[in-house]
This record gives structure tokens, sequence and C-alpha cells, in this order.
């Protein structure tokens, strides 16, 4: 069985309620990676203007 499969069958298995929490934790960890990354990218952004970015990004789902 691959990995794919794997995954499939561990994700039916979860309530609505598991599902819906590790979307969150999924988005909420894209999020912080996607703010790291702008942190990286532009260190003269201030945490403000990083949170701003990100918020747009998201907004627009643009990467």
């Amino acid at each position: 069985m691959n990995s794919q499969k794997i995954h499939s069958e561990i994700i039916k298995k979860l309530t609505p309620e598991q599902k819906l929490i590790l979307s969150l934790e999924l988005y909420f960890s894209a999020r912080e990676l996607k703010a790291a990354a702008i942190r990286k990218d532009h260190p003269e952004m201030n945490e403000k203007e990083v949170q701003e970015k990100v918020r747009e990004i998201f907004l627009y789902a643009q990467s």
C-alpha cells in the first residue's frame, strides 16, 4: 500500500471534529510558514507589516 492510500485510510477514520481540528492546524501552520518566509525575504518589514502581507496573501490565495 502506498503512502497516499495509507493517508486516505487514516483520514477516513477520523471523526468530523478531528477533521476540522486537523484542517485548522494545517491552515495556521501554513500561515506561520508563510510569515517566516516573508520575514526571511523582507527583513526590513516589521511584524505588523508581515502579518498584513500574510493576511493579504491568504485572502487572495496568492503565494
